[in-house]
């Protein structure tokens, strides 16, 4: 399955193990991001290549590297139009509220933080 974010956080919280992440960020906290989440390799969009930190550390955490002109949109439209699946952000949250997550709302609700 595939993902696509500029948010780290995001990644951390609406991602499975063994996602191809898809991101216009080249430091290296992508990379440290992506090991903790089990990412199994990051493709740069927007035409951008990382730095050579970035490089480095993904070759010493197993991480492959690749690039993409296209942009996000346009990158994960290509994939899921070839059949690779989304992480299902909305079976996530489903799966957390019915486990009792207070920080999750529940399917088919508005989260009262964005109507604060």
């Amino acid at each position: 399955m595939a993902c696509g974010a500029d948010l780290m956080s995001d990644v951390l919280a609406f991602t499975h193990a063994g996602t191809l992440l898809m991101t216009g960020l080249t430091n290296p906290q992508v990379v440290r991001t992506a090991e903790m989440a089990g990412i199994v390799a990051i493709v740069f969009v927007r035409g951008k290549l990382p730095p050579p930190e970035t490089i480095a550390l993904a070759e010493e955490k197993g991480i492959p590297l690749l690039a993409s002109r296209y942009t996000m949109y346009e990158s994960c439209g290509r994939l899921y139009q070839t059949g690779l699946q989304g992480c299902g952000l909305f079976q996530l949250t489903a799966d957390h509220w019915s486990q009792g997550d207070p920080h999750s709302t529940p399917p088919g609700e508005v989260s009262q933080d964005l109507c604060a």
